[in-house]
């Protein structure tokens, strides 16, 4: 017999209280090898991250990746460990809190936000049963990742159903499919550049640069690249940049199989190369900065370019938990809460 979980903070009453799911990737609960191999298994195990056969891909994690890559990637996380913990974790707490507040002041009625993590905690089923024990019955799912893809969204789908199983009453769900070009994010998003890059001067190319995926993921039909393509044009043209002064790569690429193109790495050096001393990167995909922005790009690809001849790469910041990034994504959820009961 299923076991189901006991609901005592809903009540038969109206108005039920309109609660919001954010959804990010997760990070390792602690700066150990053994955290990082933790959260590193829980995402790598994941059909959606890793669509190869299973009885291949376990032996690979087993016996080389988990083995090998927490002792490389602990001096990463260091870098950019804060006193409160993984920037990820601690950001995606700020902006939960602050969405929470602007949601109620603006709607005049409470709203309950809470934070679920897909690989590490808190996680998706503890997200929801916090908004089910403070009375949400109607909720609002937003994954942080503003352009659809299987291996993000789709993972963000899978938990949530898994996560509600086992409940007796179940609430009423509106998912947030991706906002890669909702007017309000695009505006939040050329804002947010424009200061930035007026604070000192104007680089003279501006990078967007995005998580990559495997190629085969989109020859079978996701549509992240293309959506990633999207945000970066929309945010080009609210800037009214030339299409000789921005260019779109990806990053993270792992293993010898062919990603999603051109790779970051290669794509800033050859910027270098080409005579551009000045470089300004961007990464639209990541709602709130962690290691793949504040390391990956503001501290390997700023050496990289500098190598390849380059005088100065600047990462521009995520929107992270900016009052722009609060409207934005409160006109989002807004207008899906107008679909529920």
């Amino acid at each position: 017999m299923p076991k189901y979980s006991p609901s005592p903070a809903y009540r038969d009453q109206a108005p039920y209280k309109l609660g919001v799911l954010l959804v990010n990737s997760g990070t390792p609960d602690s700066l150990t090898p053994g955290g990082v191999r933790n959260f590193l298994r829980r995402l790598l195990r994941d059909r959606r991250t890793i669509e190869v056969s299973r009885a291949i891909w376990c032996w690979i994690l087993y016996f080389i990746i988990l083995p090998l890559r927490p002792v490389k990637v602990v001096p990463k996380y260091r870098r950019v460990w804060t006193p409160a913990g993984s920037p990820l974790l601690v950001i995606s707490r700020e902006l939960g809190a602050a969405l929470e507040a602007h949601l109620t002041a603006t709607r005049g009625e409470p709203v309950a936000v809470e934070l679920g993590m897909l690989y590490s905690s808190p996680s998706v089923a503890t997200g929801l049963a916090a908004l089910r024990e403070r009375g949400a019955q109607h909720i609002v799912v937003l994954p942080l990742f503003p352009q659809y893809s299987g291996s993000t969204t789709a993972a963000a789908y899978d938990q949530v159903g898994k996560a509600l199983r086992d409940w007796r009453f179940l609430p009423e769900l509106r998912y947030v499919n991706d906002y890669h070009v909702d007017p309000s994010y695009i505006e939040a998003l050329a804002a947010e550049v424009a200061r930035q890059r007026t604070a000192e001067p104007l680089g003279e190319h501006l990078l967007f640069s995005f998580h990559g995926i495997p190629a085969s993921y989109c020859a079978n039909g996701d549509p992240y690249e293309r959506k990633c393509q999207a945000t970066a044009r929309a945010v080009a043209s609210r800037l009214g940049l030339a299409d000789a002064a921005w260019s779109v790569s990806f990053q993270s690429r792992v293993g010898t199989a062919r990603w999603v193109g051109p790779y970051t790495t290669p794509t800033v050096e050859a910027l270098a190369r080409k005579g551009v001393r000045y470089l300004d990167v961007v990464c639209p995909g990541f709602a709130v900065d962690c290691l793949e922005t504040i390391d990956e790009i503001g501290v390997e690809a700023a050496e990289d370019f500098h190598k390849a001849g380059g005088t100065k790469l600047r990462y521009l910041s995520a929107l992270n938990a900016a009052p722009s990034h609060l409207s934005a994504l409160a006109g989002i959820i807004g207008r899906h809460a107008r679909q529920l009961p």
